[in-house]
């Protein structure tokens, strides 16, 4: 009896072994502070340019490595686009490279240029800092356990295009590990899971993607004037694609004076003076970054002489 106790004991332990053998995946993901959106107040899109997406890593930089194809800066960026475009708070303009970004800050900052020139509101700068995989083995009596572990470290810098500053920097952590068990002999064995790559790249991401959109929304959306025929006739950048509706009012504001800081050297523009307010009365252009609004005058006046000494800024 004792013998049948103990042989039965064993089988028991074994198809309990075997059931727990399969394979399992684990994503470790520490949690963003949770944020309160109110869903009835409607978020005019920011245009965000996300540019390179680098990997500084030594991964994968063998004797060939080409670092304009590199596939884990190119991964990282469209996991980075994909968490943006759920959120549904911003239309994407990809860039390359870094030369497309600052490119595209030139362009925000010269006068002529952007008085006919729709550019980002922000750009994105990331990197992959840290990455690497080990295994971690456990042997016992009967049992064998195998856990794969994949950690990341993604390093991320938003640029607030009208001013050149970066308003954000920060870098987030992210692991994923799989676990094979085996009891005597049988059971789940696996070579290296790429996946893993992904989902550790991708815990990184989440813990930075909150912070992008709580400082991207913000500041007030602004825009410029890009053409002046009459007060019942300009046209202002932004349309429907970012949310812009016919009835839209928006304040007009001439540029503060620019002064200097002495104990950093930048220059910092004061803030501006409402001078006039505008109505959308209607919407235009075929692409987001061709896209316009034609607004009239409601009240105030406007040179129309100097246009690039106002912008047109959301009132909240």
């Amino acid at each position: 009896m004792t013998k049948r106790y103990i042989l039965l004991t064993i089988l028991m332990t074994i198809a309990m072994s075997l059931f727990a053998a399969k394979k399992r995946n684990v994503v470790q993901v520490e949690q963003a502070p949770q944020q309160v959106v109110d869903d009835n107040k409607r978020t005019i899109k920011r245009k965000v340019a996300i540019g390179r997406f680098s990997n500084e890593t030594q991964y994968g930089k063998g004797i060939f490595y080409d670092k304009a194809n590199d596939p884990m800066g190119k991964q990282a960026l469209d996991i980075l686009s994909s968490k943006l475009a759920a959120s549904e708070k911003f239309i994407l303009l990809e860039r390359n490279d870094l030369d497309a970004l600052l490119k595209e800050m030139s362009a925000e900052k010269g006068e002529e240029t952007k008085s006919n020139t729709i550019s980002a509101d922000y750009l994105i700068i990331g990197s992959i800092t840290q990455y690497g995989r080990k295994n971690v083995g456990e042997n016992g009596v009967f049992t064998n356990k195998k856990t794969q572990i994949v950690e990341a470290t993604v390093s991320i810098r938003l640029v607030d295009v009208s001013t050149g500053l970066i308003i954000y920097s920060d870098e987030g952590k992210g692991s994923a590990e799989m676990v094979a068990k085996s009891t005597m002999g049988v059971g789940g064995y696996a070579g290296f899971d790429a996946t893993l790559s992904d989902k550790a790249i991708s815990a990184a991401i989440s813990q930075l993607v909150d912070n992008i959109i709580a400082k991207c929304t913000d500041k007030p959306w602004r825009s410029y004037i890009l053409s002046y025929e009459s007060d019942d006739a300009m046209i202002i950048g932004g349309g429907a694609s970012q949310g812009l509706i016919i009835g839209d009012t928006f304040a007009v504001k001439e540029k503060g004076k620019k002064i200097k800081n002495p104990q950093t050297g930048v220059m910092i523009e004061l803030p501006g003076k409402k001078v006039a307010d505008i109505e959308v009365i209607a919407t235009g252009g075929e692409t987001p970054e061709s896209e316009y609004c034609i607004v009239s005058l409601k009240n105030g006046s406007i040179n129309k002489e100097n246009l690039s000494n106002y912008y047109i800024e959301e009132t909240k």
